[in-house]
């Protein structure tokens, strides 16, 4: 009986030690990835590679065992962030996950010093707790939306507690959201349908709203908590390579 206790004990370490060296993994870059020119936009320690929208420091976020958390209270709290450099053509990773009844996004092509906002300007890749939200969502406000202009189709969401993964890739004027290993939206910009749907949404009377072909990574702190890691990128040509 003592040794099958200290068999136990011993096998349980190791899974312990498996997750444990696991999770120290995050914010890391394969050789494989930085050969294929990946890049980490959060290192787990600090947010040099972020600016405030339309400001400078980043106030408000922060960085606790390299998840980066917003504010939780509001964009009045912690503000909208962004890239300091800016892509236009490229495929963001990132893995993220939202509290109860929380909101945010992920935005691109962003544009500072001519809007007052973040979503004035660039398209948003929709966060939402999409169970717990306590109003009626429209099909283009779930996650992975492009957000009210093209809902998601087959989008799952990961189980409470668990990290969602997000894949956003743009090339020339194509769009792809990706959640889970799903793709759940794909669109063009700038098309007559693309226009169509901007001049019956919120954005109609937003002229700068998509029309930039280059900008800022936008993170948004909207409404209650979310949190984000393994953030990163790789430019693209318009072929994808």
């Amino acid at each position: 009986m003592k040794f099958q206790f200290q068999l136990l004990y011993f096998l349980f370490s190791i899974a312990v030690a498996g997750c444990s060296f696991s999770e120290s993994e995050i914010n890391t870059l394969t050789k494989k990835e930085v050969k294929k020119g990946w890049k980490l936009l959060i290192d787990g320690k600090s947010l040099d590679n972020w600016k405030t929208f339309n400001g400078g420091e980043v106030i408000g976020w922060r960085i606790e065992d390299g998840i980066l958390y917003n504010s939780g209270k509001g964009s009045s709290h912690g503000g909208d962030i962004i890239t300091k450099d800016e892509f236009q053509n490229f495929e963001l990773y990132l893995e993220w996950k939202v509290g109860s009844e929380s909101n945010s996004g992920i935005f691109f092509h962003a544009q500072e010093g001519i809007v007052n906002a973040i979503h004035e300007s660039g398209p948003e890749y929709q966060l939402i707790d999409d169970k717990g939200w306590p109003s009626q969502l429209n099909d283009s406000q779930y996650s992975g939306a492009n957000y009210d202009m093209h809902p998601p189709e087959n989008a799952s969401m990961a189980p409470p507690g668990e990290w969602n993964k997000t894949r956003l890739i743009v090339k020339g004027s194509n769009v792809e959201h990706w959640l889970n290993s799903k793709k759940v939206v794909e669109y063009e910009l700038w098309n007559e349908e693309w226009r169509n749907l901007k001049n019956n949404s919120k954005w109609k009377n937003m002229p700068h709203y998509g029309t930039a072909k280059k900008g800022h990574i936008g993170l948004q702190d909207h409404g209650g908590l979310t949190m984000f890691r393994n953030i990163k990128i790789r430019e693209l040509n318009k072929t994808g390579k």
